[in-house]
């Protein structure tokens, strides 16, 4: 058997890991856009070490853009296999691609009008119409029932709470159980149920992006209650960059109980993606997934406007008063919350809320690391708003909760690889399940392969 990462390995983004089974099969555990910085997001347009039509499935552990984001060229470059996921998860994806391919030919038209492209001609990475080809390959399977999808192959997809439909996945050949974490949530979260703790495992691929440190014990809630009164009293806007989904409905969740508690001000709150009304759906469509009766997703989601067209988004813009948005990315690397930045980012009457993990590179990470100016569509802005951080909203389990997923093994892997992750907090994991577990851990690098 050979296990080769070709993504999230020494970062958090571009989740790929290949594994080939004795007689040839190839599965390939999650296919995800790398995101970040430049070295990172030009391997989205390198092909795989392996030709794409040789891979004969993929699972997908959910829907995020880091995930399954680079599934549309992995089609385009001969893949005709079957995607699986749960049901959930292939809405999301189904979303986020379109989303996805929208931003990215929107974004190409817009450099070659205004000419910021380096290139000559700027070309999208994948349009609307490739990545609507992946649709057709995607079969849904129910999570915690052992399915077969090779001769010698089995699998099973168990919830891991971090978005809806996620799950990890257990892999069954050749008489090994390869467990993959995908990304995993907190036990805490306000949506979504605690992630399920794997039993047996051989193999362990265990995501790190939070691996070096714990989230701070405080109150969310009354953080972003704060943050909004402070930004009224001046009239200012309160903008969230968020992922559309799950992320997204968290906040506005907690936003909600604020206004019923009438602890927030009766201001407009927008939830700003073209996404937003088939986000509420997936919540909808699978109520067993999350902690949310129908009845409150309905009576929540009133409380919001939800801008679809970009006419609305310029609206929004252009009315200076005291207003809440939530708009995509949640690490501001495209989307809609880019036209909210150019327009307020230099007013310091305006708050920017990061509540999510900003990878390496990203606008977000350097606007938190104190950036004075950051570059939007070729243009720099300077940074005048306030910037603030809630790290206790983000969907990522932390130090502890990683460690404490690995807790009811019944027995001990002959080896953990920690993925998804940089290099400093994976490797400060490895020294903790080192330390706690006793097992042979390591941190992979892009590219490395494995034989077992």
């Amino acid at each position: 058997m050979k296990i080769k990462f070709i993504g999230a390995a020494g970062t958090v983004t571009g989740s790929k890991t290949l594994v080939e089974s004795n007689n040839g099969v190839r599965v390939l555990i999650d296919c995800g856009l790398f995101q970040g910085i430049k070295s990172l997001r030009e391997l989205n347009w390198e092909p795989l070490p392996v030709l794409a039509s040789s891979i004969d499935f993929v699972l997908l552990t959910h829907g995020h853009l880091d995930h399954c984001g680079w599934l549309p060229i992995l089609v385009n470059q001969g893949f005709s296999g079957k995607i699986f996921c749960t049901s959930p998860t292939m809405e999301i994806a189904k979303l986020i691609l379109i989303d996805s391919a929208k931003i990215q030919e929107e974004d190409a038209k817009k450099a070659n009008e205004e000419n910021y492209s380096k290139h000559e001609i700027a070309e999208p990475l994948y349009t609307v119409e490739q990545a609507k080809k992946v649709f057709p390959l995607f079969n849904v399977v129910q999570p915690e029932k052992i399915f077969g999808f090779d001769s010698e192959i089995k699998a099973v997809f168990t919830p891991a709470g971090h978005i809806i439909g996620a799950c990890s996945i257990s892999l069954f050949l050749e008489g090994k159980t390869l467990v993959f974490s995908g990304d995993l949530g907190r036990d805490n979260d306000v949506l979504l149920y605690p992630p399920i703790k794997p039993k047996k495992a051989d193999l362990v691929f265990l995501e790190s992006t939070y691996g070096d440190r714990l989230h701070p014990d405080t109150d969310p809630k009354l953080e972003l209650e704060d943050y909004i009164n402070t930004a009224f009293r001046k009239g200012g806007t309160v903008i969230i960059p968020s992922f559309a989904v799950e992320r997204a409905q968290g906040i506005m969740y907690l936003l909600w109980e604020l206004k019923k508690e009438g602890r927030i001000p009766d201001i407009p709150y927008i939830v700003d993606s073209p996404m937003g009304v088939g986000a509420f759906e997936v919540f909808f469509n699978n109520p067993k997934w999350h902690k949310l009766s129908i009845p409150d997703c309905h009576t929540m989601s009133n409380m919001f406007v939800i801008n679809s067209d970009y006419e609305e988004t310029l609206a929004a813009i252009n009315n200076k008063g005291a207003k809440v948005v939530i708009a995509a990315s949640g690490m501001i690397t495209g989307g809609r919350v880019l036209s909210y930045l150019e327009n307020y980012i230099g007013n310091p009457d305006t708050t920017i809320i990061i509540v999510g993990y900003q990878a390496e590179g990203t606008r977000g990470r350097k606007l938190i690391e104190g950036a004075k100016s950051i570059k939007i569509y070729g243009n720099y802005y300077n940074v005048r708003a306030k910037i603030v951080a809630i790290n206790g909203l983000s969907a990522h389990g932390d130090q502890a909760d990683l460690l404490n997923w690995l807790s009811e093994l019944e027995n001990k892997p002959k080896k953990v690889f920690l993925v998804h992750g940089e290099l400093a907090a994976a490797d400060e994991l490895r020294l903790k399940v080192k330390e706690i577990y006793r097992v042979n851990c390591s941190v992979p690098l892009m590219g490395q392969e494995f034989e077992f």
